[in-house]
Parts: C-alpha cells; structure tokens; sequence
C-alpha cells in the first residue's frame, strides 16, 4: 500500500460503522478520524444519523474541526441521515428541516463540498418495533403499510417542495445537496432520480451513485454513468454479487469494472470516489485490509 492515498479517494462511514455499530457512538468520532487517518486516507466521511446522533454531532463540531486540522484530514461530504425528512406528517418534516440546516452547519464548518442524505423513503407505516437501520430488507418493506388518509398528489408536492427548501438551505452554504440510493427509497435508480431533479428545479441537487446498490437493483451501471454526467460528482464504490444489498471490495462481486471505468472517462469524472465497504450485510472479514487493498486498487485506476 502506498503511504499516501489519492485525496479523492474517500474513506466512507461505514468503516466507522462496521467496527461499531450503527449508529456508531458519536462521543468517540475523534477515535474513528485517528483510525481513517492511519490507514493512509487524506479524505473521510462523517455522519449525523437521524436526531439525536447529529444533534450530537452538532454539538462536536469544533471539536470535530480541530481533530481534521490536526491530522490533515478533508471532509468533501458530510452526512445528515434524516428520513423524517420525506414524511407525510408536516410537523415532522419541518423539524427534519431544522435537523437539516443543522447538518448542513456542520458540513460547512467541516468545509465539505455537500451534504449527503439517503433518497427519501415513501411515506411508509412500520411497526413501531423496527429498530434504526441502515437498509430496510425486502420483507419488512412489502409488510409496509401507506397512511389511510394519503393523498398521492399532494404528498408529491409536499415533498418537492420540502426538497426544494433543504436544496436551498444546503445552497446557503455553498453546498451540493446528494441523494444517495438504495432498495425501497423513491430514487432507487437514476430515471427517477432524474425526474425529481427536474421537479424540485435546484441544481444543486446532485446523485450520489452506489455501484453495489445499483448494481443489487439491476441498474445498468455505464447507462446510468452517460445519463448522470451533468449530475455526479460523488460516487460509492463497492462490489456486489447482484442477488442482494452488500458492500464487497471490489473484484469480490460481479460488477464490470473495466466498462464502468472506461463510461467514467467518457464523461470525464473528475469528482471523488467513497470507498464504501461493510456492514453487517457483507462478509469482508479484515476490515483494514479491504479498505486498503480497495484503495491501491482504485488508485491505479486513476
């Protein structure tokens, strides 16, 4: 392994999540920053998961801030995992609103170049039961219920217009809004991800590509690359065996790479790349091997 990783080679969250759970304590990000620093990354992730998690985040911040400069660290993206965000409840989507803004503070503070949020979610009814999860699985998604009183036209224009204020909100601090896809979102795939952009009008509304959701859902990955060109400048990068959700290192699944990388030259990619593997729906068995090796062999490609 090179000593130096490629600044626009991102160590995601999910290697802080995948040695300690999900959402991994927030108290002990100055530990995680020190863990993706050793390893030889130049660029990190971090997150605010739902409430309480980035309410804590927020108030670490400047600590947060202090530990980058300290280990010369850059964030390009920050997360706020905010699923309340896309509820058919107005009060819960205007106190997402206020996590939100609160999110996007920190991504400034922390001088990302966007905020990352997963697509929004239907408004779905789950049992109260259902724990905070990072991918809800097919079952639990089909035993869903949709809200008796829903209306689809006008939860439609509720939500581009709840959108429509966070892409501003993130704009006021010079940040890229990214919608992150995955299985059962309202986004899952690029056409529709392309039809709420043009819905919601903000150009800072951007795809946040994840080649193992994408590939797990049946995308045609170089298609979808030629589609996005005027809206990517963040991809996840991971292998999948494309039978269901997992975050492989790459050449452990079936992805096409060669296509996939020679699609990216073609529309002249020059945005960063989160390395994105684990979870507990993946076997990867040593953690700081796969992210390097997934590293060395990104940068090759590059």
């Amino acid at each position: 392994m090179t000593e130096k990783i490629n600044n626009r080679i991102t160590c995601c969250y999910l290697y802080s999540i995948t040695r300690y759970g999900y959402p991994p304590p927030a108290d002990g990000t100055l530990k995680y920053l020190e863990e993706m620093a050793a390893l030889g990354f130049k660029s990190v992730e971090l997150e605010g998961i739902r409430d309480k998690h980035l309410l804590e985040m927020f108030d670490l911040r400047f600590d947060n801030k202090a530990k980058l400069k300290e280990l010369d660290l850059n964030i390009p993206y920050f997360c706020a995992v905010l699923p309340g965000m896309a509820s058919s409840d107005k009060n819960i989507r205007d106190k997402n609103l206020e996590l939100f803004e609160k999110g996007c503070e920190v991504a400034h503070l922390l001088g990302a170049k966007g905020i990352l949020d997963n697509a929004p979610i239907p408004p779905y009814q789950f049992p109260d039961n259902i724990p905070v999860v990072r991918h809800y699985d097919e079952d639990v998604l089909m035993a869903a219920s949709i809200p008796k009183d829903l209306s689809w036209n006008r939860y439609w224009d509720e939500l581009i217009n709840t959108f429509n204020t966070a892409c501003q909100i993130a704009a006021g601090k010079d940040l890229t809004f990214q919608m992150h896809p995955a299985l059962g979102v309202l986004l899952a795939n690029t056409d529709s991800f392309l039809y709420f952009f043009d819905a919601v009008g903000c150009n800072n509304l951007r795809f946040n590509l994840d080649t193992a959701n994408q590939y797990a859902m049946k995308e045609n990955l170089v298609l979808a690359l030629l589609k996005l060109k005027d809206h990517l400048d963040y991809i996840h990068i991971s292998d999948n065996g494309g039978n269901r959700v997992e975050h492989l290192v790459p050449e452990k699944g079936n992805i096409n790479w060669n296509s996939f990388f020679e699609a990216l030259d073609r529309i002249n990619f020059k945005g960063y790349f989160g390395l994105d593997i684990g979870g507990d729906e993946s076997e990867i068995g040593d953690l700081d091997s796969a992210y390097l090796n997934a590293a060395d062999w990104l940068q090759q490609r590059l």
